[in-house]
């Protein structure tokens, strides 16, 4: 038990200590209707915000808690066990400081893509169940183009069982079989705006290299 409660209250895995029952106690929360799902999601995807940036990373699809509490139990789990089989052998002194924020990086980084692959089995019942903020970033195909101000359809392309309404600002904007991003929800109207999939990867990856080269300080943090 000492082992334990040592282990629980030393540098890395304390940050885990403090973050499991963190995780644990909104999902109760969630379960006991005191919390919604959809915490972080936004109707945008334009401005910086955290369910932006996990929708870069490969997390759409599920709201942002979903793809949080994976990242956080599997990078514990990780942490664990390096701590136990290796760690905790070692006479590393202060260097346990730097160590474990390697170990941390390093846990989070190896936890993203296992994260990744199990929010994609679970998408689709967060789809039937109307997360409809954690569809921003999604790929559709148009089954239908909108026409005299009615709404187009399309379905999501790696669950065609979801299938979202597309609404444009003036014109048509999409055309049947065109593969699109929804980058914008319209509660009231239960809807999308999107993007062509070409234009959104294209202007993501520069603005990801003018905000390298600005800083986050730069004047395209506030737009």
């Amino acid at each position: 038990m000492d082992t334990v409660r040592q282990l629980l209250v030393s540098f890395p895995f304390i940050l885990f200590s403090i973050l499991l029952p963190l995780v644990g106690c909104y999902w109760l929360s969630v379960l006991l209707r005191l919390a919604p799902v959809e915490l972080f999601e936004r109707d945008s995807l334009r401005d910086d915000h955290l369910a932006s940036a996990l929708v870069a990373l490969g997390f759409a699809g599920v709201p942002t808690t979903v793809a949080l509490s994976w990242l956080i139990v599997l990078a514990a789990g990780i942490t664990l066990a390096v701590e136990l089989l290796v760690l905790r052998w070692l006479s590393v002194g202060l260097f346990i400081v730097p160590i474990g924020v390697v170990l941390l990086w390093a846990s989070f980084a190896l936890a993203s893509p296992i994260a990744e692959s199990l929010c994609r089995q679970v998408g689709p019942w967060f789809h039937r169940h109307h997360a409809r903020r954690s569809l921003l970033g999604k790929c559709v195909q148009v089954t239908q183009a909108s026409s005299e101000g009615k709404p187009g359809r399309g379905i999501l392309t790696d669950d065609p069982s979801c299938e979202v309404q597309l609404l444009g600002k003036h014109k048509p904007a999409e055309n049947t079989g065109e593969y699109r991003i929804l980058v914008k929800y319209l509660p009231k109207e239960d809807a999308f705006r999107s993007v062509a999939q070409d234009a959104f990867l294209e202007t993501r990856t520069r603005l990801r290299r003018l905000k390298g080269k600005s800083g986050a300080g730069g004047p395209l943090a506030h737009h």
